[in-house]
């Protein structure tokens, strides 16, 4: 017995070391790299790159070369591109259990931005979907850069003909998470009462305009100065967090989306019906190991437990969904809602300011 034991303890402090060891290694920021020089036969173009984690003082304007499209892929002069908070998590690195897939200790890919709008300039041999001078938006690591070079069939579409570049840029990453919560996770049905938590984001502006358009009674939630906005864009309800809790209101919801994390699951499920779905879709991300991840293991474990559904949601941008958020935009049913405009070169301040988490509707990065 006292020999099993002591394997036990070896065993023990094995995994304690090694999960030590794992920490130590993905929490280890290195140091800034420089730019290689271009290939004498690279044609250059400019864009925000980051070569180590950090705040945005490591994103810097360079030229690098501009992408060739091969046989199954379109390049697209970008003309505007849109900043999301996944963009910040990339930039700092964090929660670090991304960083296997990401880069341990340095990013593997120093391209930034997601969101883009542009016009197709070629394509490969074997495209069909597209041909060049077509207007697209989509999703595709390097918005923040002259040119993308993206899989016909990736996150792309055909931009909706009665939207500018920069609206179009707007909608991929933040369009499709909306869509996505209300339909796929919240499994959204003609009326029934919706609750939009944080709906003057930019999740939230999208998600009350899809709601409504599936025939929900929307409320939103947002502070005083974005009332009128929310209700503008359809909001059925409003309610100003700063002088109401809804979380102690006697009105209950069939669906909650909430994009902002400032109440505890507990809270949120003392107004949801018995048979209601909660989707987390953002939340607090002061967690450097899980961030907002921390939503994902309370709903699984919190789920086994109630009748109600609660489901961590991270959106999944496809060429179907864009097609989807495209035609409600080309038939008037979805305007994506701007709040600032930004230069390329202006790409750490547009970030900054993104994450002082008070943007009213989606911030833009003129790349032109």
């Amino acid at each position: 017995m006292k020999l099993r034991y002591k394997i036990l303890g070896v065993i023990a402090i094995l995994i304690v070391v090694g999960i030590a060891s794992l920490g130590v290694v993905l929490s280890h920021d290195s140091a800034c790299g420089t730019a290689p020089p271009l290939a004498a036969d690279a044609t250059p173009m400019k864009a925000i790159v980051y070569r180590c984690y950090g705040s945005t003082d490591v994103l810097k304007l360079e030229n690098i070369p501009k992408p060739i499209p091969a046989d199954d892929r379109v390049l697209v002069k970008v003309h505007a591109a849109s900043v999301n908070p996944l963009d910040w998590h990339y930039m700092q690195g964090k929660p670090y259990i991304m960083r296997p897939s990401s880069g341990v200790g340095a990013p593997k890919s120093i391209l930034m931005g997601a969101d883009f709008a542009g016009t197709i300039e070629a394509v490969g041999k074997n495209v069909k979907r597209f041909k060049p001078g077509d207007e697209v938006f989509g999703d595709r690591d390097g918005a923040f850069g002259e040119y993308v070079s993206v899989r016909e069939n990736g996150a792309v579409a055909l931009k909706p003909t009665n939207m500018s570049m920069e609206q179009a840029a707007a909608v991929p990453i933040a369009g499709v998470t909306a869509l996505q919560a209300l339909r796929d996770k919240g499994m959204i049905r003609a009326g029934q009462k919706v609750l939009i938590n944080g709906a003057s984001g930019g999740v939230g502006t999208f998600a009350v305009q899809i709601a409504k358009n599936y025939g929900a009674d929307v409320t939103g939630v947002c502070s005083t100065k974005n009332v009128d906005m929310v209700r503008s864009i359809g909001a059925d309800h409003v309610i100003d967090y700063t002088r109401e809790d809804f979380t102690k209101a006697a009105v209950h919801y069939d669906l909650i989306i909430d994009n902002v994390g400032n109440h505890s699951m507990g809270e949120i499920r003392r107004v949801l019906n018995p048979r209601g779905a909660l989707v987390i879709v953002g939340g607090p991300s002061d967690n450097n190991w899980i961030g907002p991840l921390t939503g994902l293991v309370e709903a699984t474990v919190v789920s086994r437990f109630v009748s109600q559904k609660q489901v961590f949601m991270l959106a999944d941008a496809n060429k179907d969904d864009l097609d989807v958020l495209r035609e409600l935009m080309q038939t008037g049913k979805l305007t994506p809602v701007i709040d600032r405009r930004y230069k390329l070169s202006e790409t750490p301040a547009a970030i900054a300011y993104l994450q002082q988490g008070h943007a009213r509707g989606k911030v833009i990065i003129n790349v032109d």
